[in-house]
């Protein structure tokens, strides 16, 4: 069982950056890690992903360029760094993980609480 802790949320100007975090409880941590949003009355959409192992990255077109997914192995915690954030409409960030890297939230195994993310224009 995995339970995913995630922090760093708030409110932010556009063009401002926030970082959140995704701590895993675990004995080990050996998975896909991805961030997903959420808006109001949308779908959950893909942010980017990351393998544990390898560090390798994906990320949704609407994010390239602008944030960054990492891990820290030894801490067992992702980290999602947001870069000039634009005044979307507010939305839930929510971290998952799971066996295979992906942009189907459907395949990831396990979900953290989400975090509020919004940005004031």
């Amino acid at each position: 069982q995995v339970q995913l802790v995630e922090s760093g949320g708030g409110l932010v100007q556009a063009g401002g950056s926030l970082r959140l975090s995704c701590a895993a409880s675990a004995r080990s941590f050996i998975y896909y890690m991805g961030w997903f949003r959420q808006a109001p009355g949308k779908e959950r959409e893909f942010v980017a992903a990351i393998s544990w192992r390898g560090g390798t990255t994906n990320y949704g077109d609407s994010v390239k360029g602008r944030f960054t997914i990492t891990r820290d192995t030894a801490k067992k915690t992702g980290y999602l760094q947001m870069n000039s954030l634009r005044p979307e409409h507010p939305a839930v960030y929510y971290c998952a993980a799971g066996l295979h890297i992906t942009t189907v939230p459907t395949r990831y195994d396990y979900w953290g609480q989400g975090a509020q993310v919004t940005v004031s224009s």
